[in-house]
């Protein structure tokens, strides 16, 4: 799906879906370390500053030293940036209300707020219970 979401976007408007997350981002608050929009879309740093690099480089997003911490960097969205935010919000709202359009309202809070705990909590319990987890891979694997 995530695929099919980037493809779409890319032919339609040029971004691809992860600069649009990372558009969302600096709309719902500007001026962000690399790191904290890092973990908020939970990727890697270093994959995310590529990234940034490319919406640099379109003028999307500025990159200014952090003026507290000079290891930092701080990204702002850029007027291009929160025009483009602000032209695919629409669109990307039309698509998920397709998806949910066969569930109730009552199912449709439950997905979100499953969605949102996956979002927020996912990367934890998966790193606190991938040992136990996948213990038995490792007793069937030993020589």
């Amino acid at each position: 799906m995530f695929r099919a979401a980037d493809h779409a976007l890319k032919a339609h408007t040029g971004l691809t879906a992860t600069q649009q997350a990372v558009l969302f981002a600096l709309v719902k608050r500007d001026r962000q370390p690399i790191s904290a929009i890092a973990a908020r879309l939970n990727m890697g740093k270093s994959s995310l500053t590529g990234l940034i690099d490319r919406m640099v480089a379109a003028e999307l997003v500025t990159r200014q030293p952090c003026p507290t911490d000079g290891r930092s960097t701080i990204i702002s969205i850029g007027d291009a940036g929160r025009r483009a935010a602000e032209a695919t919000a629409e669109g990307t709202q039309r698509i998920n209300a397709a998806l949910l359009a066969p569930f109730t309202a009552g199912e449709q809070k439950i997905i979100a707020r499953f969605l949102t705990h996956a979002a927020e909590n996912g990367a934890d319990i998966i790193n606190s219970h991938a040992a136990a987890a996948f213990q038995q891979f490792q007793e069937r694997t030993k020589a």
